[in-house]
């Protein structure tokens, strides 16, 4: 049986008593660092007085998952009692988890997903702006001009955006939307239920100030509020298909609505003709 567990995103009391029984139970660990998932067991042994003892652990995440399922034997999903586990958090969001539970679908397998900690979903309630429907985004693009089209479509929903960020990049974020419009109103949570949990919630003018001498360590979580213009008739890709325009002009406007590069668009335009 393959259980999908969650992990603490900064406090360990928030792991589950059923969490803490399941690993006291299991054969296997799949993770994406081993390295951390094994200093995690050493805390969970030594905080809950338990004897967490799997026989193997293997190392699933971006770079080496054609490797892993090659090699991994089905049969031992049947036999043992295997858990997955990211590094924090829920498995499967923003996180490598997925394609194990698309191989456990592919082959059959039975598989459970516990409920636990999440980063995003405790943003979301967090931060006030987030009533119904809500985006998430995961990790923007580092950089480059995949990144501004992110963003920028970011800034285009209706809805709420919920993004992760790094502290690298989080002052460049909130900087950028400071740039493109100032007075969004944006939550960021950074070191969520840890003991620096802080939190932050401004227009993006304003917070960009507030950031620019801030301690920014730790992970972040910004929820951007969900643009104003969302009752004006929407543009469509007929309507722009439909213009008397030349491709080059054609291109740069779909590439804003549908965010694929202007010069792929391009040539398809002139492809067509």
């Amino acid at each position: 049986m393959l259980y999908f567990l969650p992990t603490p995103i900064g406090n360990l009391d928030d792991i589950s008593k059923r969490c803490l029984d399941i690993l006291n139970l299991c054969d296997i660990i799949i993770c994406e660092d081993s390295r951390v998932t094994k200093s995690f067991i050493k805390l969970l042994n030594s905080r809950y007085n338990l004897d967490i003892k799997p026989s193997e652990f293997y190392s699933l995440h971006t770079h080496n998952e054609s490797e892993f399922f090659a090699k991994f034997e089905v049969s031992k999903l049947i036999e043992k009692i295997v858990v997955y586990v990211s590094d924090a958090g829920m498995p499967c969001i923003s996180d490598p988890g997925v394609s194990l539970v698309k191989f456990a679908q592919k082959n059959s397998i039975n598989y459970e997903v516990l409920s636990g900690s999440n980063a995003l979903l405790l943003a979301v309630a967090a931060s006030g702006l987030v009533e119904k429907e809500f985006s998430f985004l995961g990790f923007l693009p580092n950089n480059g001009k995949d990144r501004d089209i992110a963003l920028q479509n970011a800034l285009n929903s209706p809805y709420p955006v919920v993004i992760y960020e790094s502290p690298k990049r989080v002052f460049e974020l909130i900087t950028s939307v400071a740039k493109m419009e100032p007075n969004r109103e944006i939550f960021a949570i950074k070191e969520a239920t840890k003991r620096f949990e802080t939190k932050f919630k401004d227009r993006a003018q304003n917070l960009a100030i507030k950031l620019k001498n801030a301690n920014l360590k730790g992970e972040w979580c910004v929820v951007i509020a969900a643009s104003n213009i969302i009752n004006q008739e929407k543009i469509t890709i007929s309507d722009i298909d439909e213009l008397d325009i030349s491709p080059k002009q054609k291109a740069k406007l779909l590439s804003k609505l549908t965010g694929k590069r202007v010069k792929e668009i391009y040539n398809q335009l002139t492809n067509q003709n």
